[in-house]
């Protein structure tokens, strides 16, 4: 009845000048105190409820998951949970824990936990944007016994095992699990990991201290035992240029973020820059389909066609940075090339205006029905060339007579605008490595904060979903990645790097498969 499941296969896995240490010291030994500038507040430091890079840096360090994911393989990897079984329908996933781990209060890391953590993350719906689509379809987690948690789902979910090794369904104490999504978010975080929390001021910084006693690290990691690093401290150092300033002054050990106008200086000043290629969704506009102007498909491919994705790496970002060529980053399990369809065509994209009644108007700006043809762009500021790289498009696409309204938000009020439909694109990313992804962005079920109703694109969906086979689940997805291209859901524009800065005094800081960063190898000359 079950067959047991070892290991996903990534499509393929970048890392273009990945690396995990400086260049001092070879001799990793225990101590020290390692600070690292962030380039946003965190907004919440839960990691059942946040999915950005800035709060999940620190937020990771404090809860261990139940697999891991190998970032060179894909491979799923014993973490909390020593061995699982899948059963054949991907129904039911049965999960045997090692026995002696604790979370910092003490509490065991049973399969109650299991239980309890799985149940909370459904309950906190909507504030766990990722976790609401992971399990999708629960049914419960029975306690088969103290180190065995059965998971059940109404429908074939065969993301779910690779959804065990992120930082979403990362395990957490009761005494956080049964407290309200608000009160989770700055203080009473208290899960398994290497790190625990010592505070966090908001709009300031992140303190974290080593536990003690800590045996139960990933299966992938170097070191066995209690981390390297004695403490660890996130400040928040929004602006770019001050950032950079604080790695050079010895202020700050390690920053994320790094401006791609930075890359070149830090690198000559003799500082180390770690970077990978981000899977997931790329960065991209998102329609609302809700809205009177982009319900037309016509609108939606002349605005695909009238997006230059290339002008915007070239000039806005750095060769570390790449053009997109499907609705998936091609370090996506799954990912299909469909570069041949993002190519620039303006002409193409004025001919499609042009059927679909919208005539050249004052200004340069077309017009239907004496209304222009205008759109508004909701966008947030934690990631630093997001402003350069629309002002940009927003010249691109007036050239074929779109006129685009930019309305910034913090991160914190991104996901509530997108929830109110106020826009007619989202400007965005999200990074999985699974291709289950696109279920989470385009679904009608689930938040649907595209407000999109299609049979077609729901049932390849479902399809991938539903489907153990790695290679007809990639062709499932493949079809997905064409339609959401096709009929114009996204308009993809470049994958993310992740960018990190090092002084030479820092060693082993690792990615992860999703390009977070994981610090509990990270050790000090």
């Amino acid at each position: 009845m079950f067959t047991f499941v070892t290991a996903l296969s990534l499509a393929a896995t970048a890392c273009s000048s990945s690396g995990a240490s400086g260049t001092g010291s070879s001799t990793p030994h225990s101590g020290g105190h390692l600070t690292f500038a962030l380039a946003s507040d965190p907004v919440c430091v839960d990691p059942q409820q946040q999915g950005n890079n800035d709060a999940i840096y620190p937020a990771r360090q404090l809860v261990d998951s139940l697999t891991d994911q190998d970032p060179k393989t894909g491979k799923i990897v014993p973490w909390l949970a020593r061995s699982w079984e899948v059963s054949k329908d991907a129904t039911t996933f049965t999960f045997h824990l090692r026995h002696g781990a604790t979370f910092s209060d003490g509490t065991p890391v049973d399969a109650r936990a299991v239980k309890d953590n799985f149940d909370g993350i459904v309950r906190l719906g909507a504030k766990s944007v990722l976790g609401a689509s992971y399990l999708a379809g629960y049914q419960g987690t029975t306690v088969v016994d103290e180190d065995t948690a059965r998971v059940r789902f109404k429908e074939p979910n065969a993301q779910f095992l690779q959804a065990t090794s992120t930082f979403t369904l990362g395990l957490l104490a009761r005494s956080t699990t049964r407290l309200p999504a608000a009160k989770r978010c700055t203080d009473h975080i208290v899960g398994s990991g290497p790190f625990t929390l010592v505070d966090y001021t908001p709009n300031k910084s992140v303190e974290e201290r080593r536990r003690s006693g800590y045996t139960w690290g990933s299966s992938l990691w170097r070191k066995k035992g209690p981390a390297y690093l004695e403490r660890l401290s996130f400040k928040v150092v929004p602006e770019s240029g001050v950032r950079t300033g604080s790695l050079q002054s010895g202020q700050a050990d390690a920053i994320g973020g790094v401006a791609p106008q930075d890359e070149a200086g830090l690198k000559s000043t003799g500082f180390t820059l770690l970077s990978r290629a981000n899977p997931g969704v790329p960065f991209a506009l998102t329609a609302n389909t809700a809205r009177p102007l982009t319900r037309d498909a016509r609108v939606r491919q002349a605005i695909q066609l009238g997006v230059n994705r290339k002008e915007v790496v070239d000039t806005v970002l750095s060769p570390r940075y790449k053009p997109a060529t499907s609705s998936l980053a091609s370090t996506t399990t799954a990912y299909k090339n469909l570069g041949d369809r993002l190519a620039y065509a303006p002409d193409r994209a004025k001919k499609l205006l042009e059927q679909a009644g919208w005539k050249p108007g004052p200004g340069g700006i077309r017009v239907k029905d004496g209304k222009k043809l205008s759109l508004t762009v909701v966008w947030a500021t934690n990631f630093g060339p997001n402003q350069t790289a629309l002002e940009l498009i927003q010249q691109q696409l007036k050239k074929i007579g779109v006129q685009i309204s930019l309305k910034s938000h913090s991160i914190g009020d991104y996901v509530e605008v997108r929830q109110k439909g106020d826009y007619d694109y989202a400007w965005g990313n999200t990074t999985r490595v699974d291709p289950d992804i696109l279920r989470t962005s385009f679904s009608s079920e689930g938040l649907n904060l595209s407000r999109l109703h299609d049979s077609a694109l729901d049932s390849v969906l479902d399809e991938q979903s539903a489907t153990a086979d790695p290679a007809r689940r990639a062709e499932h997805a493949a079809r997905a990645q064409a339609l959401v291209l096709d009929k114009g859901y996204q308009v993809p524009v470049f994958e993310l790097t992740t960018v990190i800065g090092v002084s030479d005094k820092v060693h082993h800081l690792d990615f992860e498969a999703s390009s977070r960063l994981q610090f509990h190898d990270t050790w000090l000359s």
